[in-house]
């Protein structure tokens, strides 16, 4: 665990109400950033009073959006973070729909930002679902991106540019200060656990420092890259869907100004608790660009239960996987030459 440890430059207007409303009240074309992650309509612990159909959750958000758009800056930008609608075991990507609405608000798709983490509901009659996507929009083609200031470290850093290169034939291939983050994810273990080549941290669940009692929080660290990438110090960050504050938190940690919306008095206080802390330099966080935990195998939790082990023909059901006692041979990453000689 770390925790923040900033001096602030910049000041918080966290306000308790129905975003529709209080929006008004926010001046238009006075946020460089709009970062939010709205209510999916699952049956949260805060949506349970308002559950709707597909069609009436999608005509709620979109006066919300329409006010957002008024409220950016010419060169600003909305990064829309959003997950499933899920009835009756089907699933409706919400991006889809949201790409629609924001594209008639003559907004330009810069990226979706594909957020994959590895824990979370254990789906039964589907693959269980392991991301989000964030979909960035600017409002024009003029916009601020800071590339270096969100790089990741090479993967090899030591690689050189071939010989059929010309003058930059021997050079170093790469960005001394980094690569791109990509907006995408991929299968490739090695990849996705080791490489950490796209936007993979892991969700806020039970051991996670940034915890809260928020049922729906999302990392710290997702809000600090979209806000260092868009915006610059001074800059105004609009969250209204505030929730746990984390929008909020990465704005002022950052020398933003932030404008946080949320009609729950709890989460209100909770964000203001946590903007406290900050302040006082006493916030647990995960640190930024922390590598995720790789378990060594051996761990308690990742040995294969014993009964797995000594009941070989034990059956799951109809189409299982028989497990035998080649099972953990099974979990074991195999390394390459390639790979050992990069370490």
């Amino acid at each position: 665990m770390d925790t923040c440890s900033q001096t602030l430059r910049s000041s918080a207007n966290i306000i308790q109400g129905d975003s529709v409303n209080v929006l008004d009240s926010v001046t238009d074309g006075s946020c460089k950033l709009v970062l939010t992650s709205p209510p999916y309509n699952i049956g949260k612990e805060y949506e349970r009073d308002q559950r709707l159909s597909l069609t009436e959750y999608i005509e709620w958000t979109k006066p919300i959006i329409s006010k957002l758009v008024d409220k950016l800056s010419d060169d600003g930008h909305l990064c829309w973070q959003t997950g499933n609608f899920v009835e009756k075991s089907e699933v409706f990507p919400l991006d889809i729909w949201f790409y629609q609405i924001l594209k008639e608000h003559g907004l330009y798709l810069r990226n979706r930002i594909v957020w994959h983490f590895n824990f979370g509901l254990h789906a039964s009659r589907r693959l269980s679902g392991r991301y989000e996507t964030i979909l960035w929009f600017s409002k024009s083609e003029d916009y601020t991106f800071n590339l270096d200031a969100i790089r990741i470290p090479q993967i090899y850093p030591g690689k050189r540019h071939s010989a059929k290169k010309g003058e930059r034939a021997g050079k170093p291939s790469g960005n001394r200060n980094g690569k791109n983050p990509s907006d995408f994810w991929t299968f490739d273990p090695t990849d996705a656990f080791l490489t950490n080549p796209i936007w993979d941290f892991p969700n806020v669940k039970a051991a996670h420092p940034e915890k809260t009692h928020h049922p729906c929080q999302f990392p710290l660290e997702l809000a600090e890259r979209c806000i260092l990438a868009l915006t610059n110090e001074g800059d105004t960050v609009l969250d209204p869907f505030l929730g746990s504050g984390t929008t909020a938190v990465a704005a002022m940690q950052h020398h933003r100004n932030a404008i946080g919306i949320d009609r729950d008095a709890r989460y209100i206080e909770l964000a203001r608790e946590r903007l406290k802390l900050l302040a006082q330099n006493e916030l647990p966080r995960r640190p930024l660009g922390k590598p995720l935990y790789i378990d060594n195998q051996n761990s308690r939790v990742s040995k294969p239960p014993s009964e797995w082990l000594t009941d070989p023909g034990m059956d799951h059901g109809k189409n299982s996987i028989r497990v035998s006692s080649s099972y953990q041979e099974k979990l074991e990453f195999k390394e390459t030459e390639e790979e050992k000689a990069h370490r």
